[in-house]
C-alpha cells in the first residue's frame, strides 16, 4: 500500500546517551533513590522508565533530603544551582551535555571580556535558563519567534551572539541576519553553537520531506529539538508533519491518501519507540521501509570519572 522513509541519524545523540548512562551508572553503584533535578532529558518514556527503577525527579533542590546524591540534567544549570547544592550538603553529578557546557564557557569568557551577549533561544527552556545564569548581567535572550527585538542598552561595538543548541539552523541564521541589520559589529561565536545532532537530524528531514505526504516525529512535547524537526519537515515540503510522544498517538485519518510516510525521532527519543511505530505502520499497510542515511554519527562522550567502570 505505502512505504516509509526512515531517517538516519535519528533518536539518541551522544549527550542524551551520556546523561542516561550517568543515571543508570549511579543507580547501579549507589542504589535507589537517586535524585535528578528536572527531567534528565526531555522524553516522557525515558523519565517514566527511570522513575520505575527508583529515580526521583524533582523540580528544585529543596525537595531533596540533605546529604543525598543529585544529578543535574543534560540541559545544564546555572552556577547558583551548584552553589545551592553545596550549601545543602548534596553530592552532585553533572550530566550537562558537553556541547551545552561549551556554550556556558563561551558565555563566561565573553562576560569576562566585557561583551554584551545576545542569546538566541526560548527564555523558558531549561538550557537557556542555565546559560543565562552563567552571565546574568550580560545576557539578553532573543527569541527567534519574536517580531521585534528589544536591544536598548546593548553596546553596539562590543556585542556577541550565542544560541540555544537545539534550535533549527535556519531560525538561528535568520535571527542573526536581522540582528546584524541593527548591530553591524555583532560578533559571531568562536564555533557553531547548534548541536551537531540537532543539525544532522534536521538535514535528513529536509532531504526527505518533499518526498513524503506525512512526516512523523517521535518525541515529547517539551523537546525543543523534536518540535524543530516538525517545523523543518513542514518548511521543506511535507504535506503534513506531527509530533507524537508514543506510537499509539498515530491517528489513522492522518494516513488517508498517503503513499509515503517519513519517520524520524528527536535526540532524546529511544529507538524502541521508533521500532514500535514502524510495526504499527506496517499493520496499516506501510511495511516497505527505506532507510535514508545522510551521515553516520560516531561521537561519544565519557562519563564523569567517578562513574566509569572502564576506560572511555
Amino acid at each position: 500500500m505505502g512505504r516509509v522513509l526512515l531517517a538516519a541519524p535519528r533518536g539518541y545523540c551522544a549527550g542524551v546517551d551520556r546523561a542516561i548512562e550517568i543515571v543508570e551508572a549511579a543507580l547501579a553503584r549507589y542504589g535507589p533513590p537517586i535524585y535528578v533535578r528536572r527531567e534528565i532529558v526531555h522524553n516522557s518514556y525515558v523519565v517514566g522508565d527511570l522513575a520505575s527503577r527508583g529515580v526521583v525527579f524533582v523540580k528544585e533542590l529543596d525537595e531533596i533530603p540533605a546529604e543525598s546524591l543529585v544529578i543535574f540534567s543534560a540541559h545544564g544549570v546555572a552556577p547558583s544551582v551548584r552553589a545551592e547544592a553545596e550549601e545543602r550538603g548534596l553530592t552532585f553529578v553533572d550530566a550537562t551535555c558537553p556541547l551545552v557546557s561549551k556554550v556556558h564557557a563561551e558565555a563566561r569568557r565573553f562576560d569576562r571580556d566585557g561583551y554584551d551577549i545576545l542569546l538566541v533561544g526560548h527564555a523558558d527552556h531549561e538550557e537557556v535558563v542555565g546559560t543565562v545564569g552563567q552571565a546574568a548581567d550580560r545576557i539578553r535572550v532573543v527569541d527567534p519567534d519574536d517580531g521585534e527585538f528589544d536591544l536598548a542598552g546593548v553596546d553596539p561595538d562590543r556585542v556577541v551572539w550565542l544560541s540555544q543548541t537545539t534550535l533549527a539552523v535556519q531560525d538561528v541564521t535568520g535571527t542573526v541576519q536581522r540582528l546584524k541589520e541593527r548591530l553591524p559589529q555583532l560578533r559571531n561565536p568562536p564555533s557553531d553553537d547548534i548541536c551537531y545532532a540537532s543539525q544532522n537530524r534536521q538535514d535528513v528531514v529536509r532531504l526527505i520531506a518533499d518526498r513524503c505526504q506525512l512526516v512523523l516525529v517521535v518525541g515529547s512535547q517539551n523537546s525543543s529539538n523534536s518540535i524543530r524537526l516538525v517545523e523543518v519537515a513542514r518548511q521543506a515540503g511535507a504535506d503534513a508533519a506531527y509530533l507524537i510522544d508514543r506510537p499509539h498517538e498515530l491517528r489513522p485519518e492522518w494516513l488517508d491518501g498517503v503513499e509515503t510516510v517519513g519517520v524520524t525521532a528527536g535526540a532524546s527519543a529511544p529507538e524502541l519507540l521508533i521500532q514500535q511505530l514502524l510495526g504499527l505502520l506496517a499493520e496499516h499497510g506501510y511495511a516497505d521501509v527505506e532507510p535514508i542515511t545522510t551521515v553516520v554519527e560516531t561521537e561519544r562522550f565519557a562519563l564523569p570519572a567517578g562513574l566509569r567502570t572502564t576506560s572511555p
